[in-house]
């Protein structure tokens, strides 16, 4: 039986692969599939990646096509949740700012470098005619050390997925001013060369199985009862998350959307000229 190392962050978006496993359904295809919480996010994903502490990433899109670019011995495989992702822009409760047009010259937190919290501040600054330029960061580590950044006067911002972040700007950990929107499909499915060039079959299997189990919980009327208890979210806001949120359907051209990214990031002058040429070649198997 072949062993997977999968790592993916510890949110709702990931439920599929978690009751999947639960179910075993992955080891009826002969997969014996080991699931890593991450939550430190793209960049701590692109990481394990690199030193092989995991084989496949489900994981932002921006980050994995950047990083690939960049040189990471990985290919992306598929779109995993084909919606946008909506990042909520938070500031500590008591700050003066009310729009993210206040937010120039302020430092972001960032949960690592390449990770969408700091890929997204750029696109954020770009949608808001902010001076991308000027932007400053402080790497945080995941979520937590987000909202203490926050609260502890070590950054003025800190974006991250609004409805994971909802129950801290209930508490008033955190205040969100604003929503940035990626403009592509949130998330796809990558792994290293190695385990691509060596094991085509099974990782088919892999994509097979959880897409299959993410149509069935999306179609579920218990879905939103499940996840609200499982992740600590309100129930309303776990309806309103599903509605939507849309796991991959088989219309989508995965060269079309990632050759928006890559236009995206050069723009931003987050990607090269040398790094995006040939950038098919180097991103799909």
């Amino acid at each position: 039986m072949l062993g997977l190392k999968v790592g993916g962050v510890p949110e709702h978006f990931n439920y599929p692969w978690r009751v999947a496993i639960e179910e075993g359904l992955f080891r009826k295809e002969g997969i014996a599939l080991h699931w890593a919480d991450m939550s430190g996010g793209t960049g701590q994903m692109i990481k394990g990646l690199q030193s092989g502490s995991i084989d496949v990433a489900v994981v932002l899109t921006e980050g994995i096509s950047r990083s690939i670019l960049q040189g990471l011995e990985a290919k992306i495989l598929d779109v995993y949740v084909s919606t946008p992702l909506c990042w909520g822009v938070h500031v500590p409760y008591k700050s003066r700012f009310e729009t993210i047009q206040d937010l120039n010259d302020q430092t972001i937190a960032i949960s690592r470098e390449a990770s969408g919290s700091h890929l997204m501040s750029y696109v954020m600054a770009h949608q808001n005619q902010l001076k991308s330029e000027n932007l400053k960061f402080n790497v945080v580590g995941d979520v937590y050390g987000g909202l203490w950044a926050l609260e502890n006067r070590e950054a003025q911002v800190f974006l991250w997925e609004k409805f994971t972040t909802q129950p801290y700007v209930d508490q008033k950990k955190c205040r969100r001013v604003g929503e940035v929107y990626t403009p592509w499909p949130s998330f796809v499915i990558a792994a290293r060369n190695e385990v691509v060039e060596n094991h085509p079959e099974e990782i088919k299997k892999v994509i097979q199985v959880v897409k299959k189990r993410a149509l069935q919980v999306k179609s579920s009327e218990n879905t939103a009862e499940i996840i609200s208890w499982r992740y600590n979210l309100d129930l309303h806001q776990v309806k309103a998350w599903l509605s939507q949120t849309e796991w991959k359907n088989n219309d989508e051209n995965l060269p079309e959307i990632i050759e928006k990214v890559v236009t995206y990031l050069k723009k931003l002058d987050l990607l090269s000229h040398s790094e995006s040429k040939n950038w098919s070649s180097k991103l799909f198997i």
